[in-house]
């Protein structure tokens, strides 16, 4: 069997798949095998009622059996077995998986099954009817990064659509009219482990990146409270959002299928841009397909099912951001780290992209920090040897961040990972950023980038490849950029992905395509299951077709 290639974006890649078991099966596969009307509920959890109806699920239960994420459930969890309905307790489970109907050696079509404990935005609330209500919130001041408690009423039992909303104010436009220089919000992050409870009467968080002193508020589909006065108190320094900018982009993936027979399906997890402090208001404008599953770890997931040989599809994604210009100023003297945020211990394990425990990067990481212990300063030193020794280059290398270390030579992309890797060895939580630079053209090229965290300020920028003057033609390169991309960023990029995006397969047996220097850090782009022999893949770049200064 021949196994998917890699490819940079804008190249075709082909696929070729050889199934030495089709033959044996061409006389089983003649008969109908089971199939799926429905599943209620889509979202549940662990000991809930799953119903199933459909066709084919024969009479009785035999050695018939379901699997839900490739899990089966035992022979006591069956309540009913009829032919066009089975009910079943659910079993523990992971975050979502495909439900299959499995009878007499053959599957029948899969369904997804989301685990409501994992994706509480897409869980149906239970409360109708009532605003929410805040009492009390403890305490009443607190740095970014801190845990608080918001105590009330009408929250719902469980998060779903609902959030919590803290002020965020940008530097505001001097031609800008009054009504837009009003104070906007900023939700809680996911990414900064933001809720840790929610429920009818209690909501626990977080205080995210980006938060100031002002009036909060929570908001479901129901309404929204009546604003409650906050104070974030001990932040080290000031950050300043300014030079919005608002871009439109359009994106697109062509498939091409040479050989292909029913049952087949395609998955394409699409990146979509990420929401921060600095970058807000992603939206959908347009999309020539609804997708599968909405929102799932930064992506889009689209799903292609039955594909005919030498057939085309289309998937076209258009969206508006506004991107600020992001500058710090902190008094590293100041900083605290005194917090309880799980962030310190997450965002500083090892990783296959980011190998911080190797022995060489560690090794490097305490030569460069020497005897200094201040984060901020450790992160200072770990920027400045990366642009002044890390042998940045704008060639792309293709290496890894451990190859670059070792080679002393570096590009954008290992040369975010080493950042991180470095960061990481001497215990600065930092992960790497993926999306695009826009030149003065309105051209985009795939960029990376860094982010390290300080407890009780939030996340600070590092971009070493442009700190180390290396540009894309006709961008705007800041006049100082060594000392100007530490700390701070432009507004001429837009992220697609914060960290890298762990993803779980559909199907153990998909073939996988992974596209491991995009425009986006995520393991899968791609998967075929059944009986996709051969097909082609084109992702566009990132094009991008209005942008709007205020």
């Amino acid at each position: 069997m021949k196994r998917p290639m890699e490819g940079p974006v804008g190249k075709r890649i082909w696929y070729g798949f050889f199934f030495p078991w089709f033959c044996l099966c061409l006389y089983a596969c003649k008969e109908d095998a089971p199939f799926i009307l429905s599943i209620d509920p889509r979202i549940g959890m662990s000991g809930d009622i799953l119903t199933i109806e459909g066709t084919g699920f024969g009479d009785e239960q035999h050695e018939s059996y379901i699997t839900i994420s490739g899990i089966p459930p035992t022979s006591s969890s069956y309540l009913t077995w009829q032919d066009d309905r089975i009910t079943v307790k659910i079993p523990a489970l992971g975050g979502f998986g495909l439900v299959y109907v499995h009878r007499d050696g053959k599957k029948s079509n899969p369904q997804l099954f989301s685990n409501r404990a994992a994706m509480p935005d897409l869980v149906q609330n239970q409360v109708v009817g009532l605003a929410p209500q805040i009492s009390s919130i403890k305490p009443e001041a607190g740095s970014i990064g801190a845990l608080i408690s918001i105590q009330g009423s009408g929250f719902g039992a469980s998060r779903e659509k609902s959030g919590v909303f803290f002020p965020w104010n940008a530097e505001p436009s001097p031609t800008a009219p009054e009504a837009a220089q009003e104070p906007e919000m900023v939700e809680v992050f996911e990414m900064e482990f933001g809720y840790e409870l929610w429920s009818e009467r209690e909501i626990r968080l977080r205080i995210p990146d980006g938060a100031v002193s002002g009036n909060i508020l929570v908001q479901t589909p129901w309404g929204s409270s009546k604003p409650v006065l906050f104070t974030i108190t001990g932040r080290p320094g000031t950050k300043t959002f300014k030079e919005k900018r608002s871009y439109t982009i359009a994106y697109t993936v062509d498939i091409q299928v040479q050989e292909a027979e029913a049952p087949n399906t395609l998955y394409l997890w699409i990146p979509h841009p990420v929401s921060s402090a600095s970058q807000r208001n992603v939206t959908l404008l347009s999309r020539n397909r609804e997708p599968f599953a909405e929102h799932y770890q930064g992506t889009t997931l689209f799903q292609l099912t039955d594909l005919a040989a030498h057939t085309s599809v289309r998937m076209s994604l258009s969206y508006l951001v506004d991107v600020y210009t992001l500058e710090t100023a902190l008094k590293s003297q100041s900083i605290r780290q005194t917090g309880d945020s799980p962030i310190p211990t997450v965002y500083t394990l090892p990783s296959t992209l980011i190998p911080s425990d190797n022995p060489d990067i560690a090794a490097r990481a305490n030569a460069i920090t020497g005897n200094e212990r201040n984060p901020y300063e450790k992160a200072r030193k770990v920027y400045e040897w990366l642009i002044y020794e890390g042998g940045i280059q704008g060639t792309p290398l293709h290496n890894s961040a451990l190859d670059g270390l070792m080679q002393k030579q570096t590009d954008a992309y290992s040369g975010a990972l080493l950042f991180c890797a470095l960061a990481r060895a001497a215990a600065i939580p930092a992960i790497p950023v993926a999306g695009v630079l826009i030149n003065r053209a309105r051209l985009s090229s795939p960029h990376y980038w860094a982010e390290f965290w300080i407890e009780g300020f939030g996340w600070i920028p590092v971009d070493p490849c442009l700190g180390a003057g290396i540009a894309p033609e006709d961008f705007n390169l800041h006049q100082e950029p060594g000392g100007y991309y530490f700390g701070n960023l432009d507004n001429q990029r837009i992220a697609f992905s914060r960290g890298q995006e762990v993803l779980s397969q559909m199907d153990p047996r998909g073939r996988i395509t992974v596209r491991s220097r995009d425009y986006a850090l995520q393991n899968l782009w791609e998967e075929a299951i059944g009986g996709i022999a051969s097909y082609s893949s084109l992702w566009s770049d990132i094009t991008i077709t209005g942008m709007y200064v205020q």
